[in-house]
């Protein structure tokens, strides 16, 4: 299992902004949680399930383990998050 962050760095209200993944979602909420980020900051809604950090805790995030991600990677793993969210839902 593994944590990706990627280089996007889309500017919003002030920062430039990357989106943390996973392979699983229980991954995803452990580290997110390791970082400090709420649960309810979970981009569950979005086109595909992601945190979104700033470039600091992106940096953090690569030290505590998570891997520099492509766009691939990313959204590969967004897509895996999401099956599984349906799955969750549908429980």
């Amino acid at each position: 299992m593994a944590i990706y962050v990627d280089d996007e760095q889309i500017p919003w209200r002030g920062k430039l902004w990357c989106h943390l993944v996973a392979d699983s979602l229980s991954e995803l909420h452990l580290f997110a949680a390791r970082l400090g980020l709420k649960e309810a900051w979970f981009q569950s809604q979005s086109g595909y399930p992601h945190y979104d950090v700033t470039l600091s805790l992106r940096d953090r995030a690569l030290k505590l383990g998570a891997c520099m991600g492509d766009r691939r990677t990313v959204i590969g793993c967004a897509k895996k998050l999401k099956v599984e969210l349906h799955l969750e839902c549908n429980v």
